[in-house]
């Protein structure tokens, strides 16, 4: 074996120790999940956590969950989908909601759903990864009791109850206010930002296909029991679900419908926008946001390029969000919000500006940043939020998995195929070189991500645990890209 080899070696496996010694968090002799970044160690005084960095988030443990199940790591994967599950607020105005994270205090588990947080944040993709995960996780080990029971199938209703609702908005999408996601403090990403929507499309197809495992459990404990009663029973609990796999499917197939309308942009749907009518009123209307040409950004032109294309950001009445969002646009390709096609337009896009988005280090969270009045204005002069700092157009190692999970779900033509692989390469290369000297740091600051954040935490367990996605995507099982499938086909 190679020096070369025998360094990535020894690397993977001192990334291994460090999510497996240090960042996880046991709880009765169980690991409950993962803290977000692993706590500095001292001689001279006990350790310290920094803010929550030491708490457990449901956003962060996805990748560290994902990790879990390509490695057949099951039974801790259930233990925290459970933990999370019994921390489902039963409050009457949040009632379904997940916590952003939970802590470990005096041997009690307990849970922060924004109440301490900066800023007040409501972590609203918490709730929604956790209906993807419970999906990947009984998909990944075959465990379709664990759909079949009552807190899951209860779970999944008090979900759906949040978003199978009336409300004053005709359309499909999700309205959450300011720093509702992975972007956690103001950026101009409230209204109906492309994260959240494409979450949304993954968590009702995750809905859809829990709820159907777990009818045909029930049926098949119902036909298995020997006590008649449980067979009356298991039978009754299958009609106390008010929404059913059907009205999951609807309003995902409303919601898709609606992305690729109004969200999926190329250089020619841009050139039609630019010149439809405004101030139109009317049912069959073309400029339906009254749009005007000038909140189209010059910059577009040469960045998409003519075969390029992606989903942007926002749509706001007048006031499209036309930033690219690198999570958003990984997911839709990964939940197939968006066709084959499309995907490759977005592949071609993303190999084009790899000088923005991958640099130096991979993967900068949104491109352009906000500067100047921008800044001053929509973020409250929140100096965490320079200009190319932070998830101003940040660098995050952690969000490389999810493009390369998109890249290689599918087959490409060989042209675009050799660029992918490059790229992936490249990235990974990149990661394996300077993750280590820089201890796993959190993001990295400056146009080509050359500077360690500059309050990033060092040991970030999803920068430790997305470079080992990425090891096992490229070195391992490439296979293991089709994880994330959850979309769900009736006719299955």
């Amino acid at each position: 074996m190679s020096r070369a080899r025998l360094d990535e070696a020894a690397i993977v496996q001192m990334a291994q120790k460090l999510l497996y010694e240090q960042a996880m968090v046991t709880l009765d002799g169980q690991w409950i999940g993962a803290v977000a970044a692993i706590p500095k160690q001292s001689r001279k005084q006990p350790v310290q956590p920094e803010l929550n960095y030491g708490e457990i988030f449901i956003r962060d443990n996805v990748p560290v969950m994902a990790y879990f199940l390509t490695q057949g790591k099951y039974e801790p994967v259930r233990h925290f989908l459970l933990t999370c599950l019994r921390l489902q607020s039963q409050e009457i105005q949040t009632r379904g909601i997940f916590p952003t994270s939970f802590v470990e205090q005096d041997g009690h588990v307990v849970a922060d759903y924004g109440q301490r947080a900066i800023g007040r944040v409501v972590s609203v993709d918490a709730t929604l990864w956790w209906v993807i995960l419970a999906y990947m996780y009984v998909r990944a080990s075959g465990d379709r009791d664990f759909a079949g029971q009552a807190i899951v199938q209860s779970g999944i209703q008090q979900f759906l109850d949040l978003i199978l609702r009336p409300s004053f908005r005709k359309a499909p999408t999700l309205y959450v206010p300011d720093g509702a996601f992975m972007i956690d403090r103001p950026l101009d990403v409230w209204g109906a930002p492309l994260e959240i929507q494409v979450l949304l499309y993954g968590a009702l197809h995750s809905a859809a296909g829990l709820m159907q495992i777990g009818s045909e459990s029930v049926h098949s404990q119902a036909s298995n029991a020997q006590d008649p009663n449980q067979r009356t029973k298991s039978k009754s609990y299958l009609f106390q679900t008010p929404h059913s796999v059907h009205h999951c499917l609807e309003y995902a197939h409303r919601l898709r419908q609606y992305l690729l309308k109004h969200y999926w942009v190329t250089s020619k749907t841009v050139q039609v926008l630019r010149r439809r009518p405004t101030e139109q009123y009317g049912v069959e209307i073309q400029n339906e946001y009254n749009i005007h040409t000038e909140t189209i950004p010059h910059w577009l032109q040469d960045w998409m390029g003519p075969r390029g294309g992606y989903l942007i950001g926002n749509i706001r009445t007048g006031r499209p969000d036309f930033r690219f969002f690198t999570l958003g646009n990984c997911l839709g390709a990964i939940f197939d919000v968006i066709s084959v096609k499309q995907q490759q337009a977005l592949f071609r896009l993303v190999v084009q500006n790899q000088h923005d988005l991958v640099a130096h280090m991979p993967l900068r969270i949104c491109h352009p940043p906000l500067v100047e009045e921008d800044w001053r204005n929509k973020t409250g002069y929140d100096r965490k939020n320079l200009p190319w700092c932070y998830h101003n157009a940040g660098h995050w190692p952690c969000l490389m998995w999810f493009l390369a999970t998109a890249m290689l779900r599918r087959h490409h033509p060989e042209d675009l195929a050799i660029e992918v692989r490059q790229l992936l390469e490249v990235s990974y290369q990149l990661m394996l070189r300077q993750l280590p000297q820089q201890k796993w740091a959190e993001y990295f600051d400056g146009p080509t991500g050359n500077w360690i954040g500059q309050q990033a935490r060092i040991n970030q367990t999803w920068t430790i645990v997305g470079f080992l996605l990425m090891h096992h995507l490229l070195r391992v099982n490439g296979q293991d890209a089709h994880l994330l499938d959850v979309h769900y086909d009736m006719k299955l």
